[in-house]
């Protein structure tokens, strides 16, 4: 199979199949394509919590915008602009918990768990 390859990518080869062939070591059943799926759910976890943050962050400067121009109607939007935010009155919209597993170190490897 390697002498297929082209010299050059001989070795990115050996590195993948010693990889995988740890992989099935670690996990019988699935090998890599387990570590693969643990690592896309931790992908689709994070981009979660991502899209949540960005939609409250969104709502706290709507929230800013309307609260700086209903307090201040005589005065220009340029120096409402220069005032903090003001503080919560309410809780979060979104309560974002971020779980943040122990990672497993094998053989100088880190994997993380989920």
């Amino acid at each position: 199979m390697l002498q297929d390859l082209p010299v050059e990518r001989r070795g990115d080869a050996v590195s993948s199949m010693v990889y995988e062939a740890n992989a099935r070591v670690r996990d019988p059943v699935y090998g890599c394509v387990g570590a693969i799926s643990s690592l896309q759910q931790q992908v689709d976890s994070l981009q979660t919590q991502l899209a949540l943050a960005q939609a409250e962050s969104l709502h706290l400067r709507n929230m800013w915008y309307a609260a700086s121009v209903s307090s201040a109607p005589n005065t220009s939007l340029a120096s409402s602009a220069t005032t903090s935010p003001p503080e919560p009155e309410s809780k979060p919209l979104f309560v974002l918990d971020m779980v943040v597993d122990q990672p497993i170190i094998m053989n100088d490897s880190i994997m993380w768990s989920c």
